[in-house]
């Protein structure tokens, strides 16, 4: 079934957890390895403006239904920024836009380049740079979805588990979203799928890995997917990715984990 833009512009809405009992965090704090992850996933969410700022500079832009899904995209993912802040600020953890832009600052020429580079890209693709991002961004939400879910097993805590499976399944109609798309793209051009193959293959990495540090991602993926359970999930993500058009026996995320040293 094609997904319905329309429907999901109409119904897009922030987040909700203003009825969720925050104070219990006060009663029953989290870990500081949980909140470590918390705090990277905040940041992740709260960056999406520069993704999309990113990608604004590529082909993707030009197509109607991309840009109305990437403007609530973004607007639902700050809203996911904001809940976790919420959490964090439960614990004395202040996550404020000072911070942010510093945070910004410190990625340096890396940050001002990134809008370059993607639009040096999207020109030498061509069209077919939509399929590449619609393939990419359904890596990274399937990937999102995981690691909330992993996090609400992990903590056991019973609001942080249902902030995180409310956030989880607005993620799961990114997805729909990105899934349609990259499916439809895919199957239409064997360029697509060569070019789509090759980035995912040689450049995908875990959401956050540009500006977090080495130290950071491999806490936050050694938290979420190390062991039996979490090589279970990350290989779950993987057969969906190669589940798609020209994609199959990827195994982009259980090859990113080995690459940091994330037992298994």
């Amino acid at each position: 079934m094609a997904f319905d833009i329309d429907r999901y512009t109409a119904s897009s809405v922030s987040v909700a957890w203003d009825d969720l009992d925050l104070e219990s965090f006060r009663d029953r704090p989290l870990p500081a390895e949980s909140l470590r992850t918390l705090r990277y996933m905040a940041d992740v969410e709260y960056h999406t403006v520069c993704y999309t700022r990113d990608l604004l500079t590529t082909p993707s832009h030009r197509e109607t239904d991309v840009s109305a899904f990437m403007t609530m995209w973004n607007r639902e993912e700050f809203w996911h920024g904001e809940a976790l802040a919420a959490v964090l600020a439960m614990h004395d953890i202040a996550v404020d836009y000072d911070v942010l832009k510093a945070s910004r600052l410190k990625l340096g020429w890396r940050d001002r380049l990134d809008p370059i580079k993607q639009s040096v890209l999207g020109s030498l693709v061509g069209s077919d740079f939509v399929a590449v991002h619609m393939s990419w961004g359904a890596a990274n939400e399937w990937s999102a979805i995981t690691a909330y879910q992993r996090m609400a097993d992990l903590e056991e805590h019973p609001v942080l588990a249902e902030l995180l499976r409310r956030i989880a399944k607005q993620e799961a109609r990114h997805v729909a979203f990105y899934t349609s798309q990259a499916r439809e793209r895919l199957a239409a051009s064997a360029k697509a799928r060569k070019v789509t193959r090759f980035a995912l293959s040689r450049f995908w990495a875990p959401v956050g890995s540009s500006i977090s540090s080495d130290d950071d991602v491999r806490h936050v993926m050694t938290h979420l997917m190390s062991g039996p359970e979490g090589r279970r999930a990350a290989r779950k993500v993987d057969d969906s990715i190669s589940g798609m058009p020209g994609l199959e026996g990827l195994t982009i995320v259980q090859d990113a984990l080995d690459r940091i040293g994330v037992p298994g």
